[in-house]
């Protein structure tokens, strides 16, 4: 029998927080916050190390352009060279 004890456990930070977000409008705080926390997600589901992506892509995203944003996403994402 199948099971989704994987999606559970990385849903509960989510679900802890619930009440710190009941009052977040989504335009102040609320889709920045989902949107962050899917791109955590999807770095771990890869095996990127959420903050190294972070400070990483926030570095060089200024000089990216736009027709290239794919490659910045944690499934394309590769470290710049330093």
């Amino acid at each position: 029998m199948p099971d989704n004890n994987l999606l559970e456990r990385q849903m509960r930070p989510i679900a802890m927080g619930r009440r710190a977000y009941l009052f977040t409008a989504p335009e102040c705080g609320g889709t920045p916050a989902a949107t962050m926390y899917s791109l955590a997600a999807t770095c771990k589901l890869h095996r990127i190390e959420p903050f190294a992506y972070l400070k990483d892509v926030l570095g060089r995203i200024r000089n990216q352009r736009m027709d290239r944003l794919a490659e910045v996403l944690p499934f394309n994402w590769s470290p710049a060279h330093a």
